[in-house]
């Protein structure tokens, strides 16, 4: 596996970075994670400019152009053979001292990993997935941004940590107002009386590239998408639901705390978007491998 660090590319085994990072001393620095399908990167601009947003947010530049990130992405797909992979693209502060003071790091690092992922077994695509509700809430919006995806995933990981103490794969986070947020990596949607329903940005949801991608699919096949506040009963008496990510994609959810969603099977507009979204996927993103030249006549 060849990965991209700081401007150059290096095997497995020589991609290292220092123990003073502060993107691992604290967990200081963004990431985004991407798709590829056919040969092609998934709404790659899209998750380029969503990691500078993020890096604004948090007053860390880029040492790197918008174009200058995305080649490299590319590139870094080219040199693995990835047609049907996951990228996973990190910008730390780079490497500082032990104390708390990002203005001691001088240079941010920029690392490119593109490689496989399977993050559900086939078989709760087929029949949907039980989730429950955990304790641990989600960040407060005034104290960490749940917009910024950072790396400081420790919310989400004791989410999970939950999730697997309960023997399931996935978990429904809440605020601190007791609505629903979102799951540990995933948004979630229902489906009640003909209207697709989703958390709203403000309630804890994270910028779902996916999540984004679902609501126009759903608009432009005339369903009605509200971005709504959301309880833990709405959920239990939703018609369908479903939760989204860049790694999941559309994953049916059958039972939520024990309750059966409807009759628990996946739904019938979850089935008709987990079509549109994989057509999409076949048709559209960035090339990875280089246009071939026309032969002279």
């Amino acid at each position: 596996m060849t990965i991209y660090i700081d401007g150059r590319y290096c095997s497995e085994r020589d991609a290292k970075i220092s123990v003073f990072d502060h993107g691992l001393l604290y967990g200081d620095g963004v990431f985004e994670g991407i798709r590829a399908y056919h040969g092609r990167i998934f709404k790659l601009k899209e998750h380029i400019d969503r990691l500078f947003c993020s890096a604004k947010a948090i007053l860390l530049r880029i040492p790197m152009t918008h174009a200058q990130v995305m080649s490299a992405v590319v590139e870094t797909c080219r040199r693995n053979r990835i047609r049907d992979g996951y990228i996973r693209l990190v910008v730390t502060r780079g490497v500082g001292t032990l104390g708390l003071n990002p203005e001691r790091c001088r240079h941010p690092s920029v690392i490119i990993i593109a490689d496989r992922i399977q993050l559900y077994p086939p078989e709760f695509y087929e029949k949907g997935l039980a989730i429950v509700t955990v304790p641990t809430t989600r960040n407060l919006n005034n104290a960490v941004s749940p917009a910024i995806k950072s790396l400081n995933y420790l919310n989400n990981i004791l989410a999970k940590i939950e999730a697997n103490i309960a023997g399931v794969e996935e978990a429904i986070m809440l605020n601190a107002t007791g609505y629903v947020a979102e799951c540990t990596g995933d948004n979630v949607f229902i489906v009640k009386a003909g209207q697709l329903l989703t958390p709203p940005l403000y309630a804890g949801a994270l910028y779902g590239i996916t999540r984004g991608v679902v609501i126009e699919l759903a608009r432009e096949c005339g369903v009605p998408v509200s971005e709504t506040n959301l309880t833990r009963y709405d959920l239990f008496n939703a018609d369908e639901c479903f939760v989204t990510g860049t790694g999941a994609e559309i994953v049916p959810v059958v039972k939520i705390d024990g309750r059966i969603i409807a009759d628990g099977k996946p739904g019938t507009l979850t089935r008709d978007l987990e079509k549109r979204y994989r057509a999409l996927t076949q048709i559209s993103g960035e090339p990875i491998a280089p246009a071939r030249k026309r032969r002279a006549i």
